[in-house]
């Protein structure tokens, strides 16, 4: 009698992360005035990471759900995950390790990216391919965060190494000397903090970059959080030259003329 192969068990660690969506998902749609309709929908999701926002919005009832993302590791963990644990999906939502500009692919009703854009080297191209492969109308939702210029926004490198957050630490000691210490660590040689991901670019950036990338903005939001912090935060945004380090993340929906 022929015997199934075994099925590979999921790493702890990425079950875990996926299982944030359960929380993250609904903040993120809330933070953008609530979840679209996604019923009879094609939709990309830019950065997909583990997959969870595609799952949910294939639940929702979107007709075809691709999830694209650049880390390997992430992709085969959301490809395996789809398989053993959303059978019944899996034939409306597909991952693949893929740069946006060599998807062969278009006509997509609505697109998302959380916490993704801040991690990308060339925004305003991966925006241009992003608008090309919308329908005319299609929106797109996007999450950024925590933007460079914020307290952690070196998203947790220098905690790596200490052991401890320091607010704006990062943009305080040298980065050299992060990045020395990083890349003893990692094994590997580093020689700016885009080596590791971090695009470094501030919120006037973003802003420039977003108004000027062909879409219509319908809402741009920075400091979306109850947070009573964050909430100061949007008061000292306002304050001239040192605005731009009291913005933590920036929310906004983007359509296709």
């Amino acid at each position: 009698m022929d015997q199934k192969p075994p099925v590979d068990a999921l790493e702890s660690r990425d079950v875990e992360y996926f299982k944030r969506g359960a929380w993250e998902n609904p903040r993120f749609w809330n933070r953008l005035g609530g979840q679209p309709e996604l019923r009879g929908k094609k939709v990309l999701d830019l950065g997909c990471g583990h997959g969870s926002l595609c799952i949910d919005m294939a639940k929702a009832g979107a007709t075809r759900v691709v999830g694209i993302d650049l880390n390997e590791r992430l992709i085969r963990f959301a490809q395996q995950n789809l398989q053993q644990n959303y059978p019944e999906l899996a034939d409306r939502v597909e991952f693949h390790c893929i740069d946006i500009a060599s998807l062969n692919e278009s006509d997509f009703d609505l697109m998302t990216s959380k916490d993704t854009f801040e991690h990308v080297m060339d925004l305003p191209k991966v925006l241009s391919e992003m608008r090309t492969r919308l329908k005319s109308g299609g929106r797109l939702y996007a999450a950024i965060g925590p933007l460079w210029n914020s307290p952690f926004g070196d998203h947790d490198t220098l905690k790596r190494l200490i052991g401890v957050n320091l607010p704006w630490a990062h943009l305080i000691v040298p980065d050299q000397i992060v990045l020395n210490a990083t890349a003893k660590r990692m094994g590997q040689p580093l020689q700016s903090y885009r080596d590791l991901g971090m695009n470094m670019l501030a919120f006037r950036d973003y802003r420039r970059i977003i108004y000027s990338s062909g879409f219509e903005v319908e809402f741009f939001q920075p400091n979306c959080s109850k947070h009573p912090v964050v909430r100061l935060f949007s008061l000292l945004r306002h304050l001239p030259i040192v605005g731009d380090y009291f913005v933590n993340n920036l929310y906004c929906i983007l359509r296709k003329p």
